[in-house]
């Protein structure tokens, strides 16, 4: 696995959390941070895969019968 240094700039108290949940887990602040951006991206990547499936699947014709019923109501505006 390769490494890049990225600077990292975070407020004070997200940082001194960060520090805190990491002795509490007993690892380094950098493994603590790597963890929690690898979760993300995890999280992320798969939630965009399982829209995407969704999408490719949709055929739009579904939703026609509940747009044909619904109620004829004036726009709100704000």
């Amino acid at each position: 696995m390769s490494h890049t240094t990225y600077p990292l700039k975070l407020p004070n108290s997200i940082q001194k959390a960060a520090e805190r949940l990491a002795h509490e887990d007993g690892v380094s602040l950098n493994d603590w941070i790597a963890s929690a951006v690898a979760q993300k991206v995890g999280s992320v990547q798969t939630a965009a895969e399982f829209f995407a499936e969704r999408a490719a699947k949709a055929k739009g014709t579904g939703i026609m019968p509940y747009l044909l019923n619904a109620p004829d109501t004036p726009e709100e505006t704000f």
